[in-house]
């Protein structure tokens, strides 16, 4: 019996939710100079893991908003999750180190709009999941809705058994990006990735 053929790196990118103004096919053709080092340099990125989720990509995460080529290399728009990420630091030299053989490497951190945790792909939700983190779920961006002094809570999924039958023991995890919740139904405790 023959195996199903592993779908290219580029097939698996491709199905990712787009993130920020990540080139199409057309512009790569336009402001790649033909060569794919836009493309190549993308599926670089892909495999740079956050440094506090190293399940994620920084990519999968939305962290990455840009990339374009330059005279002598290229450019990397980063949107940090939170503007006093610790990780910031060691993710910008994550990016310049993966990307070295591109050139030059300029970072360049872009702040507004704030990261959300919408930027999050399916993806990068799944493998939060699996690796016993509660995904967060979307951000509601209705209007005309009226500010809440004390936020309703959710219902956080278990991630491994999926039991809504969960309670909150602390706001924060081991990063500030999480919380820490328990299982009443398995018994586990797990962290959540807040929703901002």
């Amino acid at each position: 019996m023959n195996a199903a053929p592993m779908p290219s790196h580029l097939d698996w990118l491709s199905s990712l939710t787009p993130v920020g103004p990540r080139p199409s096919s057309s512009d790569v053709g336009a402001t790649d100079l033909g060569c794919g080092r836009l493309s190549a340099a993308w599926e670089v990125l892909s495999q740079v893991l956050d440094p506090e989720v190293p399940a994620v990509s920084l990519v999968e995460l939305g962290i990455v908003r840009d990339l374009v080529e330059t005279a002598d290399g290229v450019e990397v728009v980063l949107t940090p999750t939170y503007s006093g990420c610790p990780a910031t630091e060691a993710i910008e030299q994550s990016v310049r180190d993966a990307l070295s053989r591109f050139g030059t490497v300029t970072v360049t951190m872009r702040r507004a709009p704030a990261w959300t945790t919408d930027w999050i792909t399916d993806e990068g939700r799944e493998k939060l999941r699996q690796y016993g983190i509660a995904p967060p779920g979307p951000v509601d961006m209705g209007q005309g809705v009226p500010i809440r002094i004390v936020r309703r809570r959710e219902a956080i999924a278990c991630p491994r058994c999926g039991s809504t039958h969960t309670e909150q023991l602390s706001a924060f995890g081991s990063t500030a990006c999480k919380s820490l919740y328990r299982c009443i139904a398995c018994r586990e405790p797990f962290e959540h990735f807040k929703p901002i």
